[in-house]
């Protein structure tokens, strides 16, 4: 009876991941010949991803990063997206420890989650690897690979100063939507674009119309929050501060619902849909973070720790997580304007013209692209 039970019981997990959220699986060996005697030998590494919903990112572009680096190191690897079920990442934790996971490459639904998620990989012998986000209760992964955050906040902030000199806006009414309140990044973000921003605010140049915090980075509830302060402003913002491309998307979307002209906005992640929403003239800017370096330096480090070598030159320096050191490597963030799309992001290969500009946005696009 025993197999039987066992076999009810896979069943029943299996069950549980694909009702729950949907979550998307990738696996690969690299070598099909080597994929047994490499679980084996060595293990895997496995990718949790948090959802498709805060970002296009993680399934756009990390996943395709990540699969094409463990691919061409001949590794064994899975990605998963827990779709912003935090219960769904643990599971998936807790089955790629149990396949045989040696390395897990974490990006957290939030810190409480994913401190739970380290305790018991280290319980296990497995190393976790903090990726984009920090993970800042419990002791925090063995490393942490990302990008200079409060860096990418500062060019936000002095992307709306430019916009809004540019727009020829005196003494310009200012609303902000922060990132999700569970996410640390939305913390840098906010501590580096204040840093920029508030010295406009406490000498009387702008004036603060409202500031919200947009939970899980939810288009829809961003949607709904700046029509609020729409209203609420009698229709008079001037200028907004958005922490990403999605939640500048939203501003856009309820301007034009109440028939108002697009006003300076920024973004991040240089999504296809904020590029075209540059384009068009409804977004000011974004951050380019080349998210292909990101997700290679991640995976050097992985494959490092699945194969036992030396990561001294793989990190940087060292990350405050509030309760120790943990060392990082952090990269740097691009501003990207109308004026630089095709040095950066179409010069790297990260975005190409032919998604841009299609349907209404071909005409905007350059001629000799």
């Amino acid at each position: 009876m025993r197999p039987f039970f066992i076999a009810v019981a896979v069943l029943w997990l299996l069950s549980l991941l694909t009702a729950c959220g949907g979550a998307s699986v990738e696996s690969g060996s690299g070598d099909d010949k080597s994929f047994l005697s490499s679980r084996q030998e060595r293990g895997s590494i496995a990718v949790l991803l948090p959802d498709s919903v805060s970002s296009a990112r993680w399934e756009n572009d990390d996943r395709r990063f990540l699969s094409a680096a463990f691919e061409a190191a001949g590794v064994s690897y899975t990605i998963v997206n827990a779709e912003g079920d935090a219960r769904i990442q643990q599971i998936q934790a807790e089955q790629a420890i149990t396949n045989g996971a040696k390395v897990l490459l974490l990006v957290n639904l939030d810190s409480g989650s994913g401190a739970a998620i380290i305790a018991q990989a280290r319980e296990a012998g497995v190393n976790v690897i903090d990726y984009d986000r920090l993970t800042i209760e419990g002791e925090g992964a063995d490393f942490y690979v990302s990008f200079d955050n409060e860096a990418v906040g500062r060019l936000q902030g002095e992307g709306l100063v430019k916009a809004i000199a540019e727009a020829g806006l005196e003494k310009p009414r200012v609303a902000i939507l922060h990132g999700s309140p569970t996410d640390n990044n939305a913390t840098l973000f906010k501590r580096g674009y204040n840093s920029v921003i508030t010295p406009y605010f406490e000498r009387g140049q702008w004036i603060k119309v409202d500031e919200q915090s947009v939970p899980d980075w939810d288009y829809q509830k961003a949607l709904v929050i700046f029509e609020q302060m729409l209203t609420a402003a009698g229709g008079e913002i001037d200028a907004t501060l958005a922490a990403n491309d999605r939640l500048a998307a939203s501003v856009s979307a309820a301007l034009a619902n109440q028939m108002l002209d697009p006003i300076p906005v920024t973004g991040q992640d240089a999504t296809v849909g904020g590029i075209q929403n540059i384009l068009a003239g409804r977004q000011s800017m974004s951050v380019y973070k080349p998210i292909k370096i990101e997700a290679e330096a991640a995976a050097d480090l992985a494959i490092a720790l699945l194969n036992g070598d030396d990561t001294t030159t793989l990190v940087t320096g060292v990350v405050d997580n509030g309760h120790r050191q943990v060392p990082s490597r952090l990269l740097t963030p691009i501003a990207l304007t109308k004026d630089n799309i095709a040095q950066t992001v179409i010069a790297d290969g990260f975005r190409t013209w032919q998604e841009i500009c299609i349907g209404d946005f071909a005409r905007l696009c350059p001629a000799d692209r």
